[in-house]
Order: C-alpha cells, then sequence, then structure tokens
C-alpha cells in the first residue's frame, strides 16, 4: 500500500479526534514541549519546536486531567514533517505500540 493509499484510508476508516491539548516528547535525553492538535487510533498530529525527522521514533505522554484516569504513553514514529515560519514543526506521529 503507497502512502496516499494509506492516507486515503485512514479518512475513512479512522475517527480523528480534534483534541488540541499540551503534551510531552522525549527523544532519547530531550524533552519537547508540545501541542498534540489531532488524535486517532494509528496516530496524531502535534506541533512542537523540534529538530525531528522522518523516521525518528519519538515516547509520547498525554496527560489526564482526571485523576482517576492514567494519561496515555505511546511510542511512535514520526511519518510526516512541516515547517512553520516560526521555526516550529508540524508532525505527523504514527503510533507504534501503547505502554
Amino acid at each position: 500500500m503507497t502512502q496516499r493509499d494509506r492516507d486515503y484510508s485512514e479518512k475513512r476508516d479512522f475517527i480523528r479526534m480534534n483534541i488540541e491539548t499540551a503534551i510531552t516528547l522525549t527523544q532519547g535525553d530531550h524533552c519537547y514541549e508540545a501541542t498534540c492538535l489531532d488524535l486517532s487510533s494509528t496516530g496524531m498530529q502535534v506541533v512542537a519546536a523540534t529538530d525531528l525527522q522522518m523516521g525518528d521514533k519519538v515516547q509520547v505522554h498525554i496527560p489526564s486531567e482526571h485523576s482517576e484516569l492514567k494519561g496515555l504513553d505511546a511510542e511512535t514514529e514520526v511519518v510526516r514533517v512541516g515547517q512553520h515560519e516560526d521555526g516550529r514543526q508540524s508532525l505527523g506521529l504514527a503510533i507504534l505500540s501503547m505502554k
């Protein structure tokens, strides 16, 4: 399946939830504060001041606002990178596994 086929398939098969919430990205010893714009069962769109590249593996932590619920922790891979004029990156992250 090509990336274009996958993009089309995701639009049909996976609901994207607009969440716009603060998250933490961790790659090795580097931690970045970021904003998750949307989330689906297979990935997320994130904006952050990072210098990540396609294929980089990144740990994502989305905290819970409810004390009874654990936040989301996931291992992801960068599958799309866009540059903003202010130096931030728009990142497409594919979820590889949940912890």
